[in-house]
């Protein structure tokens, strides 16, 4: 029995069941002698951490999990903690219950109900967590904007931890998604090569919005000083475009993208940058810019307005009229 005890404490952080702990041979009056003699800590009902003192972030996971008793899974931000999918570590710890289950409240736990779940449950990861994405979803489906939505999908695809077909196949399960149309129109652009809600609302409200040549994303190339990534390229027409989201690059990447951009210019490409605000407050601008461009290096289409408002045809006019700007 000592040595199942010791697995057990290995495996779930030192954070144990009372059933658990019965099994390995501990009497009731065990389990309250050690509490008592300050060995242990009893965090819930049938809850134990086999030390004393702070509960590490691990040990504290497993104590939510375990004292949600039978079926409970860790789900929404707090599995997305455990998948890679977020950097920061969210205060409360989320937790999700089969629906026909009502659990006692513990402080700073998020008890969230499903039919589900059995479903939405990792098969293998421990503790119990769920699948990526089952997460995503159920992130998207939290989220207060479409465009926080997909940021989930592209964050998601963009880290390699799911592909746009298992969210596909995943959003086929459920009954009722909010956004579904949108969700899959943009599960179709990922998997084209968008790696961002920025990206996206580039190719949607800057290239098909006014009718400029579809351009390629997210392709490889090898340039001088390296192997570089190009978030929009417009190949025949020797024409970058780099998207830069509301976070920016972080100041360790920005001589990276600026060499990346330089190399580009050497080799005789245009490279045009814009930011959040750019695409998505100024995006009539901004196509009347690359429009520019294009036909600078040879298109010879012609963008389209995007709708009655759209400065688009003015802009380019003053862009093909020097003497309209004086």
């Amino acid at each position: 029995m000592p040595r199942v005890f010791d697995h057990l404490v290995d495996a779930q952080s030192g954070v144990l069941t009372r059933r658990q702990l019965l099994a390995c041979g501990f009497t009731p009056a065990q389990l309250r002698a050690q509490v008592r003699a300050g060995r242990w800590q009893r965090l819930s009902r049938r809850v134990y951490a086999t030390f004393t003192g702070e509960l590490p972030r691990p040990a504290m996971l497993w104590a939510a999990v375990l004292s949600a008793g039978r079926g409970a899974a860790l789900s929404h931000t707090t599995a997305a903690e455990l998948a890679g999918l977020v950097d920061n570590v969210s205060p409360a710890v989320h937790v999700t219950v089969p629906s026909t289950r009502r659990i006692t409240q513990v402080d700073g736990v998020v008890v969230h109900h499903s039919a589900r779940i059995d479903l939405a449950r990792h098969p293998s990861r421990q503790p119990a967590q769920t699948r990526i994405e089952e997460t995503v979803l159920d992130l998207t489906q939290q989220a207060t904007c479409l465009d926080d939505a997909v940021g989930w999908l592209t964050r998601a695809c963009g880290r390699r931890l799911t592909t746009p077909r298992y969210l596909r196949e995943a959003m086929s399960h459920r009954p009722r998604v909010r956004w579904r149309r949108d969700l899959l129109a943009a599960l179709g652009d990922v998997a084209a090569g968008c790696q961002s809600t920025l990206e996206l609302r580039y190719l949607r409200d800057v290239e098909r919005a006014h009718g400029l040549p579809s351009a390629g994303r997210q392709a490889a190339r090898r340039r001088r000083g390296g192997r570089w990534y190009d978030d929009v390229h417009y190949d025949r027409y020797r024409t970058r475009v780099e998207l830069d989201g509301r976070a920016a690059h972080p100041a360790a990447y920005r001589w990276r993208d600026m060499r990346r951009d330089n190399s580009a210019a050497v080799d005789g490409d245009t490279v045009l940058r814009y930011g959040w605000s750019d695409v998505t407050e100024r995006g009539c601008e901004v196509a009347a810019q690359v429009a520019t461009v294009l036909r600078h290096h040879g298109w010879q289409g012609s963008p389209r307005s995007c709708g009655r408002l759209c400065v688009i045809l003015k802009t380019l006019g003053r862009h093909s009229n020097p003497k309209s700007s004086r």
